[in-house]
């Protein structure tokens, strides 16, 4: 059984990889389908270990754990980065159509001076 679940922690490795390798280099254009084999990995990972009693398992294997958790923590540091960037952009986009839309008679003053008329 341990053999299938290190088989398992390979191909999640794998996906966390291209992942972070496409958020590293700004390509999301196959963030959808990585996304999708991350969840199927997990999936297959919850049920092996269903299968497994934890105090039978070798060192090798909780040291694979260990360095999984450890990928796992790396990539949601980088995804909650980049979903933050991409909320500041937003924030951004938003406010230049709310001042291009806006003809300024409710808007705060600008450089400290009151409009007139």
């Amino acid at each position: 059984m341990e053999a299938v679940l290190t088989q398992a922690i390979n191909r999640l490795e794998a996906v966390i990889a291209g992942e972070m390798m496409a958020l590293n280099a700004r390509d999301h254009s196959g963030l959808g389908d990585i996304s999708h084999r991350k969840n199927q990995s997990l999936l297959e990972l919850t049920r092996i270990n269903r299968g497994i009693d934890a105090a039978t398992v070798s060192g090798d294997l909780r040291d694979r754990l260990t360095t999984l958790r450890e990928r796992l923590d790396d990539n949601s540091r980088l995804l909650e980065l980049h979903m933050e960037a991409t909320a500041e952009v937003a924030g951004l986009i938003t406010r230049a159509i709310a001042e291009a839309e806006s003809d300024g008679t409710y808007g705060a003053p600008q450089n400290g001076t009151k409009r007139i008329g």
